[in-house]
């Protein structure tokens, strides 16, 4: 059977796409980009606040709006799903209006062609058309134009470890399908957009396994699939593992999608110091056998659940995002590892025809400086999660601890998985943990500077559940309730090279290289921005196991120092830029950094020798 990759990427409006950002952030971006042509991300964890931008903009729009309240049997997976119906209805009526529309200075259909790609074929044809004269053959591309338009996806995102049971009235455990995330995957799938799955953060065997429940997720009679698969993964390790998994299911993988580790937004899930450019390497090596092989599993169980089988091999996209700064940055990307897209985050967030921050919040991010932002463990999660310093959710934490009210009152919960202290699992941000565990941390008659030490790592917990969410509701005069208006935001440390407010016009010409909004400061390439990043990491992780030997801990460093040098290797094989001045700075760069690397031998040397002495 022939294998049919992705049609060229001329075929295509844009090659990149913008990412769920936070909860609340990209709450709204389809209803803002998608009939540009340009995919998006929306969280569909946080219910309420899907409700509340439901009611919003149901009322903008002049529709009935009938309300979904929590007692409601399956609310949370109804509130998705008419949130989702809505936003599918009007990005539809958007790109209806502007196929209406001449093709005349002004109007948004020709806002969709000078936004496309420079080597988009339509973008192409669309230059054409402004140079010829009136005639049949003018009319004819005209309506071939009309034709072409194809709005952005609709795409959701799930991130897997966010899936707490609930409760009912009685305080007993609903069943498995009403998790949040089962039933925030049951929302979408039952929804009308013909878009994908994005899920984010780990494996998850239950949720996986939930997609069986639904056709969509299966080739019909045609031989399509109306809802997609997105895997968002560290390395070609995890995307075999779990492409493998949902294979045996019949549950086709549609997209690979690479993020840094580090060199991101959000949550940061360091990988063993394996770097962007050799895991782009690896895909670009293996994907190939790698379609193969899922698709020889996906047959064997589409025949046994008596599903179609399509006629060619579905393609599996790979794109990859997290740091990318430039234009140079992006087609190298694509020409150099082959991916099929890239994804374009953080920079956005100044971009308020493409996002949803509030004015304070914009006005913050335009002006801020390098030590601004920084990599915290604010995240009930337990995972390390970049961070703003001046945000007003930053300034309401401290005012909480100053007044010895420490934590957040808990009033969604969707992070509340400890039991440390309780029957049912509450947050480690919340008021009610932070009291129990100072008070628990008190009796263990700890030196003042440990205690402060123990005491600082309980109170860096920042609710992410309302913080996420404010700003969406505070630009758009929605009471977020309770009182509770204090912005958090995480961009990755790439938005520290962007300064100013931009438009969608602005940013998408940078993207394309049509212009240049960093004015062409010295930025490291984003390879050296990452392996810096890393090197950080792995002086940290040293530290911690100077504290505490362990073990596995030190094999894991050693590994991880191992894979970083490896790294650079092969970064040095790389022609990043014709610019004499650029690759001298990158090669400088990697030099300086492998030598500090090259430094940590000793230091570990001797770590490995404690431990060794602690395991005797």
């Amino acid at each position: 059977i022939k294998i049919l990759f992705p049609t060229s990427m001329s075929d295509f409006p844009h090659t990149f796409h913008i990412p769920v950002m936070g909860l609340g952030y990209t709450i709204d971006t389809p209803l803002k980009v998608a009939r540009f042509g340009i995919s998006s991300v929306v969280s569909i964890i946080e219910d309420h606040l899907l409700e509340k931008m439901r009611k919003f903009h149901a009322n903008k729009a002049g529709l009935q709006f009938v309300p979904i309240p929590v007692t409601q049997a399956d609310s949370r997976a109804k509130r998705i799903t008419a949130y989702l119906d809505l936003l599918n209805t009007l990005v539809m009526k958007q790109v209806e209006q502007i196929k209406s529309e001449s093709l005349t200075a002004g109007n948004e259909i020709v806002k969709y062609f000078q936004l496309s790609a420079p080597f988009s074929k339509w973008k192409e044809k669309y230059d054409a058309f402004l140079k010829m004269k009136s005639g049949t053959a003018r009319e004819d591309l005209e309506k071939q134009l009309r034709d072409s338009i194809l709005p952005g996806a609709l795409d959701v995102n799930i991130m897997t470890k966010c899936d707490r049971t609930n409760y009912d009235e009685n305080g007993e455990a609903l069943s498995a399908e009403y998790s949040d995330a089962m039933a925030a995957l049951r929302g979408f799938a039952l929804s009308t957009c013909n878009s994908s799955v994005v899920f984010s953060a780990g494996m998850n065997p239950r949720l996986y396994a939930y997609c069986e429940q639904f056709n969509d997720f299966f080739p019909d009679s045609k031989g399509k699939l109306k809802k997609k698969i997105i895997l968002k993964v560290s390395d070609f390790r995890s995307a075999s593992i779990q492409g493998k998994f949902l294979a045996k299911k019949g549950l086709w993988i549609s997209e690979f999608r690479i993020e840094s580790g580090l060199n991101c937004g959000g949550h940061a899930f360091a990988t063993d110091g394996l770097l962007m450019g050799p895991i782009l390497q690896e895909f670009k090596e293996k994907k190939t056998a790698l379609t193969e092989e899922l698709w020889s599993m996906c047959s064997t169980a589409w025949t046994t659940k008596e599903k179609p089988i399509p006629q060619s091999i579905f393609p599996i996209r790979v794109t990859v995002q997290g740091g990318i700064g430039t234009a140079a940055e992006d087609r190298f990307l694509i020409e150099q590892f082959g991916v099929d897209g890239t994804g374009w985050g953080s920079p956005f967030l100044l971009v308020p025809e493409a996002t949803s921050v509030d004015d304070t919040t914009l006005r913050q991010l335009s002006d801020a400086q390098e030590e601004d932002y920084y990599l915290s463990e604010a995240s009930p999660l337990g995972v390390p999660i970049h961070n703003f310093r001046p945000s007003s959710s930053q300034l309401q934490r401290m005012d909480r601890i100053a007044k010895n009210r420490s934590g957040s009152p808990c009033y969604k919960k969707f992070l509340a998985f400890n039991t440390e202290f309780t029957a049912e699992p509450i947050c480690t941000a919340s008021r009610q943990y932070q009291h129990l565990k100072i008070e628990d941390l008190k009796k263990q008659q700890l030196s003042e500077e440990k205690f402060k030490k123990a005491e600082a790592r309980i109170l860096e917990k920042e609710c992410l559940c309302e913080g996420l969410t404010a700003s969406a509701l505070i630009m758009n005069h929605v009471d977020p309730g309770h009182d509770l208006n204090a912005v958090a935001i995480c961009p990755g440390p790439n938005l520290k090279f962007f300064h100013g407010v931009f438009s969608l016009q602005e940013m998408v010409d940078h993207i394309y290289g049509r212009n240049d909004i960093l004015k062409n400061q010295n930025r490291p390439h984003m390879f050296i921005n990452e392996l810096k990043l890393y090197q950080d990491h792995l002086k940290k992780e040293v530290v911690k196991l100077s504290e505490n030997p362990d073990i596995k801990q030190s094999a894991r460093l050693n590994q991880f120092r191992s894979n970083l040098l490896d790294g650079i290797a092969f970064y040095r094989t790389l022609s990043i830029s014709k610019n004499e001045t650029e690759s001298f700075h990158y090669r400088q760069s990697l030099q300086d950094v492998e030598t500090d690397i090259l430094n940590l031998e000793i230091q570990m040397t001797q770590l490995n020798e404690g431990v060794q002495f602690v395991k005797h």
